[in-house]
């Protein structure tokens, strides 16, 4: 259950992190408002409340030495697949300040940056928190007051990796994938073969009636040709 647990929590944070990057890449934009600024506030919130819990979990688990060999390998599976997921929303939230503090949202004329996104992104972080609407909340130091307090949820982020690799000592490089390298390549190549044997099961071999219509069509066509050849020489 434990497992599960960890994995659902896991999942939940990949996905607001997810979000949560897809939203900074709109930050100086057109699509860039207060309203993008409270949804990124709120996505990383949350994404930083899935990664307390998840941090909690994985780290009782895996301190846990009555676990055996295979859980602990699967733990430690999901304490590296994790630590990169953090790793992510520390390099997002660190974009999303500096994005943040060359694109103010009330300085007079700001430049905006082409980012080749438009239009509301309200759904996607919708998505992410699981509700149905964000509602706007209107402040005229929203944006002066938010990146002192991401700044300060940066080195929350910062003192979480810290504070996890001080407690459990998983290398990630002694963790072992459970699938060889390139066995989804591989799969979707066995599929697609597997694929065009059924097409070919289904076509059957070459009937021979078909054959013979055809070179007795293709004879016929020659004699046509080369008619009208010696009608034209002769006329």
């Amino acid at each position: 259950m434990a497992r599960e647990e960890c994995k659902a929590l896991l999942d939940a944070l990949n996905k607001a992190t997810a979000c949560y990057h897809h939203l900074v890449l709109t930050v100086g934009g057109s699509a860039d408002s207060q309203n993008l600024r409270e949804e990124l506030q709120k996505t990383r919130q949350k994404a930083q409340e899935l990664a307390v819990a998840t941090r909690a979990q994985l780290t009782a688990a895996l301190r846990d030495r009555g676990l055996g060999a295979e859980e602990r390998a699967e733990f430690e599976r999901l304490w590296v697949a994790f630590s990169g997921c953090l790793d992510l929303l520390e390099a997002d939230m660190r974009r999303a300040l500096a994005l943040g503090t060359a694109f103010p949202l009330h300085a007079p004329r700001r430049p905006l940056v082409r980012t080749g996104v438009a239009g509301a992104a309200a759904g996607v972080a919708a998505r992410a928190l699981s509700a149905r609407s964000l509602r706007h909340e209107a402040e005229g130091d929203f944006d002066v007051d938010d990146q002192r307090e991401l700044e300060r949820e940066i080195l929350q982020v910062s003192e979480m990796i810290h504070d996890m690799e001080m407690k459990v000592n998983v290398p990630r490089w002694t963790v072992q994938a459970r699938q060889t390298a390139g066995a989804e390549l591989q799969a979707s190549a066995s599929a697609s073969s597997v694929g065009a044997v059924s097409v070919q099961e289904r076509t059957g071999p070459c009937d021979p009636s078909k054959a013979l219509a055809a070179t007795v069509f293709s004879a016929v066509l020659l004699a046509a040709v080369a008619l009208a050849v010696c009608v034209a020489k002769l006329s």
